[in-house]
């Protein structure tokens, strides 16, 4: 299978692409569940921020551009979660709310720390976990040899020469593995 650089996930989603639109969710949702969670809330209500996110990102992605170098796609989410997790407990300031004693209170208290930040968290787990789940997507855009290549010599660090001779393939074979497969992951979390 030949592997071109894809268009731009944030382009695609914007002419509505289906599939660009279900890679999104696959990359961010499960970021966005996270952040959600952090907040203290339930799993449940953390699952309708996941979807309340995703909306006014759709409502919002055309207008969605980056104004400075420090800005990035991850930073407009979290804003978008922060934002949605607020709006979340203004609605329900009006129900009535069990008392939870002391656990209740740091539990507030680490939301509160949480919406506060007005960057990112933990942006260097984050970008782990976002490139974890962009390895998954794209491996299936490669046949076995040449993911495995890649993934010896880019993520087990073996030496090209070992997996040349185990895989069957040449040297400059395994290195030009190892580029196609970086050059796609790199044009999958391009926006990001």
């Amino acid at each position: 299978m030949s592997v071109t650089t894809s268009p731009s996930l944030i382009a695609r989603v914007r002419n509505n692409d289906s599939s660009a639109w279900s890679r999104m969710a696959t990359l961010y949702g499960p970021l966005v569940y996270r952040w959600a969670r952090r907040t203290g809330l339930q799993p449940n209500d953390a699952t309708d921020i996941v979807q309340d996110v995703f909306q006014s990102v759709w409502q919002g992605i055309d207008q969605f551009q980056l104004q400075s170098e420090k800005d990035s796609f991850r930073g407009w989410l979290w804003t978008i979660t922060r934002n949605a997790v607020r709006q979340h407990h203004r609605q329900r300031v009006d129900r009535p709310v069990a008392q939870g004693g002391t656990d209740a209170n740091q539990r507030l208290q680490l939301a509160a720390q949480w919406l506060d930040r007005q960057n990112e968290p933990e942006p260097q787990q984050t970008t782990i976990d976002l490139a974890q789940r962009a390895l998954k997507l794209v491996q299936t855009d490669f046949e076995p040899r040449t993911w495995w290549a890649f993934w010896r010599t880019a993520i087990e660090g073996e030496s090209c020469e070992i997996v040349a001779t185990e895989l069957g393939l040449t040297g400059n074979a395994v290195r030009q593995a190892k580029y196609r497969v970086l050059v796609r992951l790199r044009a999958e979390l391009q926006d990001h």
